[in-house]
């Protein structure tokens, strides 16, 4: 579930955990970067986030975004 943002980051829920991704806010969407996706937020600050997981975590963030209508792209 993505949970909110700005126009540097967006914050998403996966698995009862909350990342923050860094990006740009665009004119027709949002383009996030993957390597900003490092590790969970508090209280799971020191569990770091593995590749495996990192694409789980974008592949939901791209299905929860195609049903709200909203593009973002992952660089």
């Amino acid at each position: 579930m993505i949970l909110g943002g700005t126009s540097s980051y967006i914050r998403v829920e996966y698995n009862g955990r909350i990342v923050r991704i860094g990006g740009e806010l665009l004119s027709d969407g949002f383009l996030a970067y993957k390597n900003s996706i490092k590790k969970w937020e508090e209280p799971y600050e020191n569990e770091i986030i593995d590749r495996e997981t990192r694409d789980l975590i974008i592949k939901h963030v791209i299905e929860e975004a195609e049903k709200a209508n909203f593009k973002i792209e992952f660089e």
